[in-house]
């Protein structure tokens, strides 16, 4: 499958790497994997929203923040990489700043889960976990890293 024609299929445009915020790097090769840091729900430089899903935030739009948050870190391995030479999504973890009682993290992270599978195909199914936390940097709603295996 070639990756850019199906992102160009899918009318995405990759964003550009998203700066840190503190003291990493936005991806690192060892071998044959990529490590994406966290990547916030960003674009153009600004923290898309703030707060905890359940209160602050819905549901439903966490949702679409976790696909921002996928999207970046496409962006990273893009920038690292290239997305041409990853052959699998090995491993997604979803964090969710989440109000006392929100127990619908798993749902929240499926934006993230679904673009990987409609980027990469069977490609992009992986192992995850979603978690809840009570807070994250910048007071970002969510937060997503993972973890690709590449060829040479």
């Amino acid at each position: 499958m070639d990756v850019y024609a199906r992102l160009e299929e899918l009318g995405i445009t990759l964003p550009k790497v998203v700066p840190p915020v503190a003291s990493y790097q936005p991806a690192v090769r060892s071998g044959a994997h990529v490590y994406v840091s966290g990547q916030l729900p960003v674009a153009d430089g600004a923290l898309l929203a703030e707060g905890l899903v359940g209160t602050d935030i819905t549901p439903e739009r966490a949702t679409e923040l976790a696909r921002y948050c996928a999207l970046n870190a496409l962006a990273a391995i893009e920038g690292l990489v290239g997305l041409g030479k990853v052959t699998r999504i090995v491993k997604v973890n979803g964090f969710v700043a989440s109000a006392p009682g929100f127990t619908g993290q798993p749902a929240v992270i499926n934006g993230a889960s679904n673009l990987f599978g409609e980027v990469f195909g069977e490609a992009g199914q992986h192992a995850r976990a979603a978690v809840g936390v009570a807070a994250l940097p910048l007071n970002a709603p969510v937060e997503v890293d993972l973890i690709a295996e590449i060829a040479d």
